[in-house]
């Protein structure tokens, strides 16, 4: 678990990526990217940063080789927006975190609507109203 001040760095980290990929970049690869997190190492010399696309596939592997396209533009952007010693080595990864979120939340849909459909069932049983 990251300190307090590494949970700062990161959210700085976060904002000022963020930022940049939707104002500073024009690339079109870029347009349904947003930056779920960033995990910086305690020295500063690298961060991991964790990204969400709308899309197949083939649209988050475009994403991420533009975002790796953009990587000194994004560590300028850094350097300009924060008064960091050190301008992390950005590496870019997708956030399957989303995408499991909501798989695991349609899967529970299902579970209770089966489960509403088997309360209705046994509750007409019950008042003899079997079809």
């Amino acid at each position: 678990m990251a300190n307090p001040r590494m949970r700062r760095v990161n959210e700085v980290l976060r904002e000022v990526i963020g930022q940049a990929v939707t104002v500073e970049l024009s690339d079109p690869r870029l347009d349904m990217v947003a930056v779920t997190h960033v995990d910086a190492t305690p020295d500063l010399r690298s961060a991991k940063v964790y990204v969400t696309v709308l899309g197949d596939q083939e649209v988050r592997d475009d994403a991420l080789k533009g975002l790796r396209s953009a990587h000194g533009v994004l560590q300028s952007a850094i350097n300009r927006e924060t008064r960091m010693k050190r301008t992390p080595t950005l590496t870019f990864t997708y956030d399957e975190a989303v995408e499991t979120g909501l798989r695991i939340s349609a899967l529970l849909e299902e579970e209770t609507a089966a489960e509403g459909g088997e309360e209705a069932e046994a509750a007409s049983d019950e008042t003899g109203d079997a079809g």
